[in-house]
């Protein structure tokens, strides 16, 4: 599930991308129009959907959720989960459990992170290409391939499609070296829905009963 998540974060988090972009001038201009969109949301909220294809066939996974951001804090509501950001602490909750697991958020030690996104993530981990144009569902869309610049990278190929009418993110596919494949869709995007700074925290008082594991 953690990794699933951490998918999608990629995906997802791309939202956030801020382009100063050295290469494909016209993947350039795509991510610069996203960038444009994000930038003038207070929040967004959106839902995903997110598909795991193994590389041998035999492994399947099937996500999906709700996700929103404010600035570079987020909280996902996925099957039976909630995972909760504030720029300064990271909540866990299982509700099968009825378990909380609180940890620091440390951009630094993450592989992928919002405040990474934020600074030029793509600038100095990626180099991208424009790569034509799809349709995503009723929607046309620009794709954008992303291949890091480091050998260490667990990914080999990040693909983003872009609506054409919005300048959102409708979705793509993240390719990991051992051929993994994760597929994502996001619908109903929704900018500058109303979400108070207390919906980025947790509140035990709110989940009778709740365990707390503190990790930090």
């Amino acid at each position: 599930m953690k990794k699933l998540l951490g998918i999608f974060a990629l995906g997802m988090l791309s939202l956030t991308y801020n382009a100063s972009a050295q290469t494909d001038a016209k993947a350039k201009a795509v991510l610069d129009n996203v960038t444009k969109k994000v930038n003038s949301l207070k929040t967004i909220k959106a839902n995903f959907s997110l598909n795991l294809a193994s590389a041998n066939g035999k492994t399947k996974q099937s996500k999906s959720g709700t996700f929103y951001m404010k600035g570079s804090k987020y909280h996902i509501s996925i099957q039976g989960q909630e995972i909760i950001c504030d720029n300064k602490t990271v909540w866990t909750y299982i509700k099968e459990s009825n378990e909380v697991q609180i940890s620091n958020y440390n951009p630094s030690e993450q592989t992928i992170s919002p405040n990474k996104l934020i600074t030029n993530f793509y600038d100095k981990e990626y180099k991208y290409k424009y790569a034509g144009t799809r349709k995503s569902g009723n929607q046309q869309c620009d794709v954008v391939e992303l291949t890091p610049v480091a050998a260490g990278k667990q990914f080999s190929k990040v693909e983003i499609l872009v609506d054409k009418a919005s300048s959102t993110i409708a979705g793509g596919s993240i390719t990991e070296k051992n051929g993994n494949k994760y597929n994502y869709t996001i619908s109903n995007f929704t900018g500058n829905a109303p979400l108070e700074d207390k919906f980025f925290t947790f509140d035990p008082a709110a989940y009778k009963g709740v365990e707390v594991v503190d990790l930090r």
